[in-house]
C-alpha cells in the first residue's frame, strides 16, 4: 500500500535502506580515483519485504542530483530473496586475480531512500547516513548528502543503438502487466517499484531541478548512525576484512 506524503499531489511508491558500492578496476589493489574503479552499484532494501536489489550505474558514479541535463544508464543486475544472495554477489571476484588483486565491492556510502511519485515523472530520493561527512570517495561518485533522480524504466522491446544497452539475453521479461505499460514508448517513468524486481530491467537516472526530499514534503528519517549501528553490517552482514570498510566511515579511498 502506497504511502501520501504532506503534499497532495505526492505519492511515496517504497521506502527502505540503500547502500553504495564500487568495485576496483582489475589489478587495482587500493583505488585512488574513479578511474580506479570498475564497477559502481547501489542496493535497495525496501521496507517490509525479504528483498535486495542491486542496481549498477554504468558511468560508475551517479549523475549530478541537481542537473536535469544529465542522464545515466543503468540496469537491475541481481535481485535477491536473502542478504547472503546480495552478499555473495558483491564477493564476487573476491579471489585473487591474475594480477594478485582482491576485488570484493567496497561500500560507499549508507542512508535511506524512497521512491515517489509526482505527476508524470518519479522520484528516487536518498538522505545519507553514513559516512558522517562526505569525502573524496563521495565527491568523485557523485553520493551527496541528500540526492534526488528521475527514474525512469526502459522498455525491453525497444530497439536500441548498436554497442548500447544489455544484450538480447541479458534485458528483463516483464510480465504482460507491466509490458502492456509501456504501449509503444521506450522509456516509462518508474509507475511502480515492480519493475525493479526483474533483473535485467534498464533503466534512466536523471538530475531532478525539483530539489532534495524536503522540497516534495518527505521526511526521509536518516538516523545518526556509526560502525555500531550501520546496517549494512546487520543486515547485510558484510565482512569487513573482504569489504574494506573506510570508505563507508571515513570516505577516505580503499
Amino acid at each position: 500500500m502506497t504511502e501520501r506524503a504532506q503534499r497532495e499531489d505526492v505519492e511515496i511508491l517504497e521506502r527502505g535502506n540503500i547502500y553504495f558500492f564500487y568495485r576496483p578496476a582489475v589489478g587495482e589493489e587500493a583505488p585512488k580515483g574513479l578511474v580506479d574503479v570498475q564497477r559502481f552499484h547501489f542496493v535497495l532494501s525496501p521496507e517490509g519485504r525479504e528483498l535486495f536489489r542491486m542496481i549498477t550505474v554504468g558511468k560508475k558514479r551517479l549523475p549530478e542530483s541537481d542537473d536535469a541535463e544529465q542522464r545515466f544508464w543503468g540496469f537491475v543486475e541481481k535481485v535477491g530473496q536473502s542478504s547472503e544472495e546480495m552478499v555473495e554477489e558483491l564477493q564476487r571476484g573476491q579471489m585473487r586475480d591474475g594480477f594478485g588483486t582482491r576485488r570484493s565491492a567496497r561500500p560507499a556510502g549508507e542512508g535511506v531512500y524512497a521512491l515517489a511519485r509526482h505527476g508524470n515523472h518519479t522520484h528516487l530520493l536518498y538522505a545519507l547516513e553514513l559516512p558522517a561527512e562526505p569525502d573524496e570517495v563521495q565527491r568523485e561518485l557523485h553520493i551527496e548528502k541528500q540526492g534526488s533522480y528521475l527514474l525512469s524504466v526502459k522498455n525491453p522491446q525497444a530497439g536500441s543503438p548498436p554497442s548500447v544497452g544489455l544484450d538480447e539475453e541479458r534485458k528483463a521479461e516483464f510480465p504482460e502487466e507491466l509490458q502492456e505499460s509501456f504501449g509503444s514508448r521506450r522509456f516509462i517513468a518508474l509507475g511502480t517499484p515492480e519493475f525493479l524486481d526483474y533483473e535485467g530491467a534498464e533503466l534512466l537516472l536523471m538530475g531532478s531541478d525539483e530539489g532534495p526530499a524536503e522540497d516534495l514534503d518527505i521526511d526521509l528519517k536518516p538516523e545518526c548512525e556509526s560502525e555500531e549501528t550501520a546496517n549494512l553490517f546487520q543486515e547485510l552482514d558484510i565482512d569487513r576484512e573482504r569489504h574494506p570498510v573506510e570508505p563507508l566511515l571515513t570516505g577516505k579511498w580503499a
